[in-house]
């Protein structure tokens, strides 16, 4: 089911599948900002990675000896046992808690509860995180929301770079053809703050920077300027995708890693995991700004 939410400028939609956003859309132009899921290309949207961001090697994991099947991203996209348990006219709030067949595939007890709120051309997404058992629990959690890009059926890809508001110097991690994380780096930004779009940027997959100073992205049309804006303080490493020649961008503000290609598989040893102590909560947010 989906639930909407508006606001003077912007009107949203938040699928309780998976809790996943589904619209962005401007009341004054009638722009759909948010990838509609085309199955010619990608059917998700924005889904949510959660406790696992990208593949696991094999899709298993050790944890204290036992071994675990979890699939890419986790087990909330696509899911439909989350629940809407408070909303508002510019808010909406779900939860997902644990159960039998959750620990089956991730050991831990926890409650993962999502806000979207709605202030004006802002989306704020709140991931509020909470561990419900004894032991001390491992996770990651990000985002994957996909833009469309180009806007308007006269321009092209091309027409469009991403813009940082520092001058970055990093390199992409070299996705591997079952998903993992290469051992190689890519040079792909060097004292620039620019990443131009085109048809082949994707071509190998993901790009992965773990080392950017900034903490906010830009989508920019080389003629009318700034179209939207992510900021994502609260988290270390951004992931950049599309599928080749499709015509959306994905901005990915990520707290972990998928493995590496040499893992252990043994979960505790899992680059970019975060803990939280029995009974202990914490909250992870990004914000969506349209600017158009």
């Amino acid at each position: 089911m989906k639930y909407k939410i508006e606001s003077s400028d912007l009107s949203i939609q938040v699928n309780s599948i998976g809790m996943e956003l589904s619209s962005i859309l401007s009341k004054n132009s009638n722009q759909e900002y948010l990838w509609q899921g085309n199955p010619d290309f990608w059917t998700g949207q924005a889904p949510v990675l959660f406790p696992i961001i990208g593949a696991l090697k094999n899709g298993q994991m050790i944890y204290k000896g036992n071994t675990y099947s979890l699939e890419k991203h986790g087990l909330v996209r696509n899911s439909s046992k989350p629940k809407l348990v408070s909303s508002g006219s510019n808010f909406l709030r779900f939860t997902l808690s644990w159960d039998e067949d959750s620990v089956s595939t991730y050991p831990f007890k926890f409650r993962l509860e999502i806000e979207f709120l709605l202030e004006g051309k802002t989306l704020e997404v709140k991931h509020h995180i909470s561990n419900e058992g004894n032991d001390l629990m491992l996770y990651s959690i990000g985002g994957h929301p996909a833009f469309n890009c180009p806007l308007h059926p006269d321009e092209k890809y091309e027409d469009y770079y991403l813009q940082f508001p520092k001058e970055e110097t990093d390199a992409t991690c070299k996705i591997a053809p079952n998903g993992l994380i290469g051992l190689d780096r890519i040079p792909i930004l060097k004292q620039t703050n620019k990443i131009s779009l085109h048809s082949h940027l994707f071509d190998h997959d993901a790009l992965v920077f773990k080392n950017l100073k900034s903490r906010k992205i830009s989508l920019v049309n080389q003629t009318r300027g700034t179209i939207l804006s992510m900021e994502y303080q609260d988290f270390n490493y951004l992931g950049i995708w599309a599928k080749p020649s499709a015509p959306f961008v994905c901005l990915e503000p990520w707290l972990g890693i998928a493995d590496s290609v040499d893992t252990n598989q043994n979960f505790e040893d899992k680059e970019g995991l975060l803990k939280l102590a029995p009974g202990e909560s914490d909250q992870k947010s990004y914000s969506i700004t349209i600017l158009d």
